[in-house]
């Protein structure tokens, strides 16, 4: 596994990197040695974050947690990663290093309680007509819609868009790019 450390408004000493990587390194017995996992280290008004970002096979695997403190961030992170990764293994054993769920004691917690999950379905289902705008408008209509997020098409490129509201405050948004 290659793990890739960056950091944001903060200095990463050797020790924190070094620790990252032994960390993170754990999760190697579930994919291949050639999976690159980016982390990213930030620091913000006393709040120390850290996300980490798996790309697999045609999927991502995404987790990010915000304590007072590095090393517990460093911690709880892992924990839910290695959790999603359980939750969906059935799903994921297809797409990741075979052989990767033989152990079934995971790594950073005691047991993993997925408790009694309900399978998620689909209660609703909306259909609207959607017209080609730029950003700009597109943003102007979430807003009145009230939404956290806007399907749109893009007039710029004429391909299906997605903006949404992001913590911060700010707007992201999803462009489809196909394989």
């Amino acid at each position: 596994m290659q793990i890739i450390v960056s950091g944001k408004n903060m200095d990463i000493t050797d020790f924190l990197r070094d620790q990252v990587i032994k960390k993170v390194g754990k999760l190697e017995r579930y994919f291949d040695e050639n999976t690159e996992v980016q982390v990213t280290m930030s620091v913000e008004k006393n709040r120390h974050k850290i996300e980490v970002t798996i790309p697999g096979n045609g999927f991502f695997i995404r987790a990010e947690e915000t304590t007072d403190d590095m090393y517990t961030s460093i911690d709880k992170v892992l924990d839910k990663l290695e959790r999603q990764i359980h939750k969906h293994k059935t799903r994921l054993e297809k797409r990741i290093k075979s052989g990767a769920f033989k152990y079934e004691k995971p790594v950073f917690s005691e047991s993993i309680d997925l408790g009694e999950e309900k399978k998620a379905k689909i209660v609703k289902t909306k259909r609207f007509a959607i017209k080609p705008m730029d950003t700009e408008e597109a943003i102007m209509q979430m807003d009145l819609l009230g939404h956290s997020f806007f399907v749109f098409t893009n007039s710029q490129t004429n391909e299906v868009n997605v903006l949404y509201k992001r913590k911060d405050g700010n707007y992201g948004l999803i462009e489809p790019e196909y394989m």
